[in-house]
């Protein structure tokens, strides 16, 4: 069993400091790395908006919070290598071996599922708040902030995806990261992230709400800004594990 450590209300503020400075470090890779996922999710939500889709571009990118973990599995691995003194590849980045086995494939399993129970959820407060199919992103904003049916809307979707969002959290926060080490399984992982946020309830709260606002930010940049952001929280999410997480009690010491 892992020991967790108690961290502050600064940690955040620290993991963030210090992911700046391995950005500074590795800018290149990083900020590539960065630009593939910005790329990906402007063209897959300009893709849902020309097709009329605008519910669809809306509660995806909503839910774009319960799969990113997996997608900054490289931004981990970038971490690892700068905590090693060596300097990040973008290939090894790309292609993380050590997260190539079955207990990470079952959270990236975990994690779709939810996801697509997200997708589910959100299409059910959708019918239930309206008869009409906003087909734009204007109709669907004007509906939502403009009637009390949509008012209705933002609030129950608020507090369900909130719900959904900080559950998926506290399962992934410490466990996709921790699963680079190849000692660890995912059930492992999954419970360690479940401590830790059980003992720093607040500082972990306020840390996923930095990560909240963040996202937000990139979202209303139709996701270009994630080219920065997104290395930048992945570096920071590894700092954050190497924080709270310490030695395996269970492990044999030497003699």
């Amino acid at each position: 069993m892992r020991t967790v450590n108690r961290i502050g209300f600064d940690a955040p503020a620290r993991w963030l400091a210090g992911a700046v400075s391995d950005m500074l470090a590795a800018p290149l890779p990083c900020l590539i790395y960065g630009a593939g996922v910005a790329l990906v999710s402007f063209a897959i939500w300009r893709a849902l908006l020309q097709s009329d889709l605008a519910f669809w571009a809306l509660s995806l990118s909503c839910g774009f919070v319960f799969i990113a973990p997996m997608i900054a599995m490289g931004l981990y691995a970038a971490g690892q290598a700068l905590e090693r003194d060596e300097r990040p590849r973008l290939t090894r980045m790309l292609f993380v071996r050590s997260a190539m086995r079955s207990d990470v494939f079952y959270l990236g399993l975990t994690l779709l599922l939810i996801y697509l129970l997200w997708g589910r959820v959100a299409q059910i407060v959708y019918g239930l708040s309206t008869y009409r199919l906003h087909k734009t992103l204007h109709e669907l904003w004007t509906f939502a902030v403009t009637t009390p049916d949509g008012h209705g809307m933002l609030i129950a979707g608020t507090i369900v995806g909130g719900v959904m969002a900080f559950f998926t959290f506290a399962i992934v926060v410490i466990s996709t990261p921790m699963l680079l080490d190849q000692n660890s399984n995912v059930f492992e992982a999954m419970f360690t992230s479940l401590r830790s946020v059980s003992k720093n309830f607040w500082p972990l709260l306020l840390w996923a709400a930095v990560i909240t606002v963040l996202l937000l930010g990139c979202a209303a940049t139709a996701w270009l800004g994630l080219v920065f952001v997104f290395p930048w929280l992945g570096l920071a999410s590894w700092r954050a594990y190497r924080n709270i997480v310490g030695e395996d009690l269970s492990a044999p010491t030497a003699q």
